[in-house]
């Protein structure tokens, strides 16, 4: 499965987002994002399924994907265009319940859970963290963009304090996209925040030479 394009996604933390999630999605669509996962892990389920369909359809008018973090239920009952899975997920059942066009990724920390991710099916992994993030501070270690050097099993973003200084450093590497968070989050003006984003990322494409192969 191809990911959405660009392959940048952003992940929703509504303890850093100086407003509203909706209204800050809203922006960033108008900037150019087309991939978005809610990770509001600690929203009771109603009100996090009705925020993910709000999400959804606001992601339908600019041809966005919007996913969700580790909760399967929410994704089918909102109609999500798939599931983040945390590192002890099981892609296996995920694909089992979302069906072929479901996008499924999960987290990594170190290639060996990569390879774990890729033979259960999943579609990309995350590898984290990259930099030193403020979202997570003490989070680590941090393994920088040279960890990207080697082909990988499945398309792998780059996550944990990427941004626009960084971001291309990490493509250029190997990644075959990027995530962002807090960044996105506390922006003071989001829509201009992933603009940037794109346009730091436009000269430098993923690689040809096999970041991934399937």
């Amino acid at each position: 499965m191809r990911l959405p394009a660009p392959p940048v996604l952003v992940i929703t933390d509504r303890h850093q987002a100086r407003s509203p999630l909706e209204d800050i999605a809203g922006a960033l669509f108008a900037g150019g994002c087309r991939w978005l996962s809610l990770r509001e892990k600690d929203l009771p389920a109603v009100e996090r399924i009705a925020l993910l369909r709000g999400l959804v359809a606001l992601g339908a008018r600019w041809q966005a994907a919007v996913t969700v973090h580790d909760d399967l239920e929410a994704a089918i009952a909102a109609g999500a265009s798939g599931v983040h899975l945390p590192a002890g997920g099981d892609p296996l059942e995920a694909r089992r319940r979302l069906g072929v066009a479901g996008l499924i990724g999960q987290s990594a920390h170190d290639a060996a859970a990569v390879a774990r991710a890729a033979a259960a099916g999943a579609d990309y992994a995350t590898l984290s963290p990259v930099f030193v993030t403020a979202s997570k501070p003490g989070y680590g270690p941090a393994l920088g963009s040279s960890a990207f050097t080697q082909a990988w099993p499945i398309p792998v973003l780059a996550l944990g304090g990427v941004g626009a200084d960084n971001a291309a450093a990490c493509v250029a590497a190997g990644a075959a996209g990027i995530a962002v968070m807090g960044g996105a989050m506390r922006a003071p003006d989001p829509r201009a925040f992933m603009a940037e984003l794109l346009a730091r990322l436009s000269p430098n494409p993923a690689p040809s030479r096999g970041a991934f192969h399937r």
